[in-house]
């Protein structure tokens, strides 16, 4: 009896570490638990932690170029105010978020990483995908970059068709918003021929985790940072967790 109990023991505990070995760690706007969101130190720090990707969020400012940062308006990360869209990359190079940090570039973003992990960008503001597709096919293949070290994601699906009428082979995760059941986003998945649906966390469980997976899909929810919440869902079985904390999850 004591031999099954301590095989059986085994089982789980190998079980276990497969599941971890197999998650892919998102770092969410770099280590936005370590350092203010989506700056290039943020983004150092998640590379430093050991992530397998990187997830950040993109915008088209006045003057064209993609600037890196999550929210429409500067009041609440910086000494500024306004719609960043609004501005032109000049202007946006003076703001100061978090009273030391500057807002990146995509490009600059993208030779920083260089192919070292996955990034996931995520289409922030509209009329963000071509200039994305444009900067992706600049990189692509040239320092450590290839195509598969991307994955373009957002809520705004509409810029998701854009960028696959562009691109037909770029990897894509459709956004799904919080208390909606992410089945929902099958369809269009489908269409835009995605490689992942990335829902809220608190919107998954084992039934529809499965029936996505089985169409083909990976499920990569956001975002995950508490250690009960982590280890639920890896037990869950999802392929990915986005989150500000990436060395919670201990591989």
């Amino acid at each position: 009896m004591l031999r099954l109990i301590i095989s059986f023991l085994t089982l789980i505990t190998v079980l276990s570490c497969n599941k971890f070995d197999k998650v892919m760690i998102i770092g969410h706007r770099g280590a936005m638990g370590h350092i203010a969101e989506n700056t290039i130190p943020s983004i150092n720090k998640a590379m430093e932690l050991g992530v397998d990707g990187i997830e950040i969020d993109v915008f088209k400012c006045k003057s064209g170029e993609l600037v890196v940062f999550h929210d429409e308006r500067l009041e609440r990360l910086t000494n500024s105010s306004g719609f960043i869209e609004s501005l032109e990359l000049d202007s946006i190079k003076n703001i100061i978020v978090l009273d030391k940090y500057r807002i990146p570039t995509l490009e600059e973003v993208l030779q920083l990483i260089d192919g070292q992990v996955k990034l996931n960008i995520e289409l922030k503001g509209y009329g963000t995908a071509s200039p994305t597709n444009y900067l992706i096919n600049q990189y692509n293949n040239k320092g450590g970059w290839t195509e598969d070290k991307f994955i373009i994601s957002s809520f705004k699906w509409d810029e998701l068709e854009k960028i696959r009428e562009l691109n037909m082979t770029i990897p894509i995760a459709v956004l799904v918003n919080s208390n909606i059941n992410p089945i929902d986003a099958l369809p269009f998945a489908k269409k835009i021929k995605a490689i992942a649906i990335n829902p809220y966390f608190k919107d998954l469980n084992q039934k529809n985790i499965e029936k996505i997976q089985s169409t083909g899909l990976k499920v990569f929810p956001y975002t995950i940072n508490e250690l009960d919440d982590i280890e639920r869902m890896i037990k869950l079985g999802v392929d990915a967790i986005i989150t500000d904390y990436p060395e919670r999850i201990n591989k």
